[in-house]
């Protein structure tokens, strides 16, 4: 069935609000003195280090005499620095400098409040309805305009299947990684299975990378097993076609900012000697591997190693 012509007006002139409200027609945007493309573009390096000029440009579906204007801006401001690619001398990678990521790090903070003060005028339960209808007008604009893959969201709270996929992905990539078996996966369903029996407790959360109905990356928030005052990060993983998507990021992003606004005074997690792309999204955000200790319980020797990180100075809580 067809929308209703007036339903089709309403939509635009909501949409035309929501648009004014957020500052796209101009003035400061998102807390800077950038245009809202700029600002943009400074997220998606940051999501995606090491992406291309061509690939920002698909992402942000500007023409490329565009991207290359506002990244030469970028580059002279000290925001985002390029360095040649090893395998095409033609194409330049593109990356944050310290400058950089302390700017997007300030953006996400007024976004975050601004997005959260919002919520704080709905009534209790309406954000549920805003992030649906906003999802489904979102996915529904995207089909219209592009007939590729499906595009990834990260959503919060258990679904159907969500043990058996995300132990799939540890069982399969740690098989191959250190030659783990049975009792690795057995460790990881059982473990997760019980994790979410707890999920009733406010102080414990998982979140999921969704393509379509599958799971392509997971993360949770164990605020209950490592005692008081230390959350306990779990499940970290992202399916091998995703890596360096910027799919890790936003999920640590996500466990993280519910660990600080939780008042945690530490995150912990577990993890093995070797994965180097890993240790560095957590040294990224904090953690440092304060123990390391040699074991054999998953039927191959490896170098078990915890990371900490401390809530930083002026999280807010709550």
């Amino acid at each position: 069935m067809s929308p209703s012509s007036s339903t089709v007006e309403n939509l635009r002139v909501l949409s035309r609000r929501f648009v004014r409200e957020l500052g796209f027609m101009g003035g400061p945007f998102a807390g800077t003195d950038l245009s809202p493309s700029a600002v943009h573009a400074l997220i998606e390096i940051d999501a995606r280090d090491g992406m291309t000029a061509n690939d920002l440009a698909a992402l942000l579906r500007l023409e490329k005499s565009s991207i290359s204007r506002m990244l030469r801006k970028l580059v002279l401001s000290g925001d985002v620095t390029e360095t040649a690619s090893e395998t095409d001398s033609r194409s330049k990678r593109l990356s944050l400098s310290a400058a950089g990521r302390r700017r997007v790090a300030a953006i996400h903070d007024f976004a975050r409040a601004q997005v959260s003060d919002a919520l704080h005028r709905l009534l209790p339960g309406q954000e549920e309805t805003v992030l649906e209808g906003l999802r489904l007008y979102a996915d529904a604009l995207h089909a219209g305009g592009d007939a590729g893959q499906a595009p990834v969201e990260i959503q919060s709270g258990y679904r159907t299947g969500l043990i058996a996929q995300i132990t799939q992905m540890h069982a399969q990539y740690y098989a191959n990684a250190s030659g783990f078996g049975r009792s690795f996966e057995s460790v990881v369903a059982g473990g997760l299975a019980a994790f979410c029996d707890r999920l009733d407790h406010p102080v414990n959360a998982i979140w999921v990378a969704m393509r379509g109905p599958s799971i392509v990356g997971s993360v949770a928030i164990d605020g209950e097993d490592l005692g008081p005052g230390i959350a306990h990060l779990r499940w970290f993983i992202v399916d091998d076609g995703m890596r360096g998507s910027g799919i890790g990021k936003a999920l640590l992003a996500a466990a993280l900012g519910h660990a600080d606004r939780e008042g945690y005074a530490e995150t912990h997690l577990w993890t093995f000697a070797g994965l180097d792309a890993a240790r560095r999204l957590y040294e990224a955000n904090g953690f440092t591997c304060v123990e390391q200790r040699s074991g054999r319980q998953w039927g191959s020797e490896v170098l078990e190693q915890r990371f900490a990180r401390k809530r930083p100075r002026g999280a807010v809580q709550g």
